[in-house]
């Protein structure tokens, strides 16, 4: 089957809200979402528009229309949940909620002065923005492989990795490179990661082919791509029984790249409330 527009993924988005339990990341989201909508691998990869999949890009619209109907709220670590209001709603109508967050839209646009729609409002997506993650995915994958190694280099150090080496030799199992991450200041463990600079989708037989690069060499695993990774990809790095595999898809690297500002401005904008305080006035 297709992937459904945003509007006819409230309600599988609200039932994936849950069977998570009331909480969940996007991630957890679209698995849940694409398991009950019996997806197919491919249908779920599907890629939409620059690194997003069709179906990350239309729960991304659903999400934010739940918000503003007051049955989602997300956190600033990226995790979403159910509002009261939403822990007692298991289905809605799809057109009452289109409705209420055009009216929604109207009056803020009324109320500011703006004439142009308020993309954060109607849906076109706001923390879910991709405008600038494409085009900074783009300079990324525009990189030489040997610039992307040095590139993610930087970036595991900025994170906190100590002794990252680039090695990138051919015929080394497509290791392209080592560290040693700390935790807590106390634990060391050791890690090697992949990079791979493409805009599809890794597989799981990729995952597979790492993991049996890593064992005896090192701890922790980690799997770097400008791309994708399909749902059995992702099951894959944490199948029971195996060493476990951390994975960094485009849309986790380009917010990491805006994180340590690398490559990325950020030019923040301070909004001031004003309100006016009569009694001030009376005791002048």
């Amino acid at each position: 089957m297709a992937v459904p527009k945003h509007v006819d993924l409230f309600n599988p988005l609200l039932t994936a809200m849950h069977n998570l339990g009331g909480s969940g990341s996007i991630q957890e989201q679209e698995d849940e979402v694409a398991k009950i909508l019996g997806l197919s691998e491919d249908e779920a990869s599907e890629i939409h528009k620059g690194n997003r999949t069709k179906l990350s890009y239309n729960l991304a619209w659903a999400r934010n229309n739940l918000k503003h109907f007051g049955l989602l709220e997300n956190s600033s670590r990226g995790v979403w949940a159910l509002t009261p209001q939403g822990r007692k709603t298991i289905k809605v109508d799809k057109n009452e909620v289109r409705f209420y967050v055009a009216e929604l839209n109207r009056e803020k646009r009324k109320s500011s002065g703006v004439q142009k729609e308020d993309s954060s409002v109607n849906g076109t997506l706001t923390e879910d923005d991709t405008i600038w993650e494409d085009q900074l995915l783009e300079c990324v994958r525009s990189m030489s492989p040997a610039a992307f190694e040095r590139l993610t280099q930087r970036l595991l150090r900025e994170s906190g990795f100590i002794q990252v080496e680039v090695t990138g030799q051919s015929g080394d199992g497509g290791i392209d490179g080592k560290g040693v991450v700390r935790v807590g200041g106390l634990i060391s463990f050791h890690m090697i990661f992949q990079c791979k600079r493409f805009a599809g989708s890794v597989g799981a037989s990729v995952i597979r082919d790492f993991r049996g690069a890593m064992v005896g060499r090192a701890d922790k695993g980690l799997l770097i791509t400008t791309g994708t990774f399909t749902a059995d990809a992702r099951r894959e790095a944490q199948r029971d029984g195996a060493p476990p595999l951390d994975l960094i898809d485009g849309k986790d690297l380009v917010q990491k790249l805006k994180e340590f500002r690398l490559g990325v401005k950020v030019t923040e904008r301070i909004v001031e409330d004003v309100a006016v305080v009569p009694e001030y006035f009376e005791d002048v």
